[in-house]
C-alpha cells in the first residue's frame, strides 16, 4: 500500500472527479456533461404548464413529435426529450469520419481564439497575458471577490495544461484540445 503522503500529493494534482450520470443518462447510453447540455438545451424552451412538471409544447418540433409525444398531449417531458438528443448524440458519434473531426476542429478553433492573442485563433500559445485578458472580461479579476482568480491560479492552470513546461511556453492548441476533453467540454 501506498503512504498517505505520497496519496495525498497525487490526489492534489488529480482534476476534479466527473460528475456522475443520472439515471436518465445511463438509460440512454450518455455522459453527465452531456445531459447537462441537454438540460440546458430543455430550459431555453421550456414552458411550465399548469398541472407539468417539466412540460414542453411542442410546436415547431414536428419532426420528432412521435418520440417527443406518443401520447398525442401537447407537451414533451423531459425524460423523453433526452431521449430524442440522446439519438442525435450517438449518430452524431456513429457518424465520426470527417464530418465530425471538422465540426471539432472548428469548434476548437473558435474556442481557443475566444483566448489566444485578443481573438487570433493562428496564435501559437495561449499566455498568461491572454488569461489576464479573459479574467478581466470576465471580472474574475478580482482576487478578493467571490470567484476572482489571481495570478498564481493563472500561472498554475498554464503549467497544469501545459504538462509543467513553462508559463512562458503558455498552452498550444493541442493542450487546450486536452484540457477541453478532460473537462468535459467535448470528447
Amino acid at each position: 500500500m501506498a503512504s498517505s503522503g505520497a496519496s495525498s500529493s497525487a490526489s492534489s494534482s488529480k482534476p476534479a472527479p466527473s460528475a456522475r450520470p443520472s439515471k436518465l443518462a445511463k438509460e440512454n447510453n450518455i455522459t453527465a456533461q452531456e445531459e447537462a447540455e441537454i438540460r440546458e438545451a430543455f430550459s431555453l424552451f421550456s414552458e411550465p404548464l399548469e398541472g407539468e412538471k417539466e412540460g414542453h409544447p411542442i410546436g415547431d418540433l414536428a419532426t420528432f413529435t412521435a418520440a417527443l409525444d406518443p401520447d398525442d398531449e401537447g407537451f414533451a417531458t423531459y425524460p423523453a426529450f433526452v431521449g430524442v438528443c440522446a439519438l442525435q448524440l450517438h449518430a452524431r458519434r456513429q457518424a465520426g469520419g470527417e464530418d465530425y473531426e471538422e465540426a471539432h476542429q472548428a469548434e476548437l478553433d473558435e474556442a481557443y481564439a475566444l483566448f489566444a492573442a485578443g481573438g487570433d485563433g493562428d496564435a501559437p500559445a495561449i499566455t498568461l497575458a491572454d488569461l489576464k485578458r479573459v479574467a478581466a472580461l470576465l471580472r474574475l479579476d478580482r482576487p478578493g471577490e467571490e470567484g476572482g482568480v489571481t495570478e498564481e491560479v493563472l500561472r498554475d492552470m498554464i503549467l497544469e495544461a501545459n504538462g509543467g513546461a513553462g508559463v512562458g511556453a503558455g498552452v498550444g492548441k493541442g493542450e487546450f484540445d486536452g484540457v477541453m476533453r478532460r473537462a468535459g467540454v467535448w470528447r
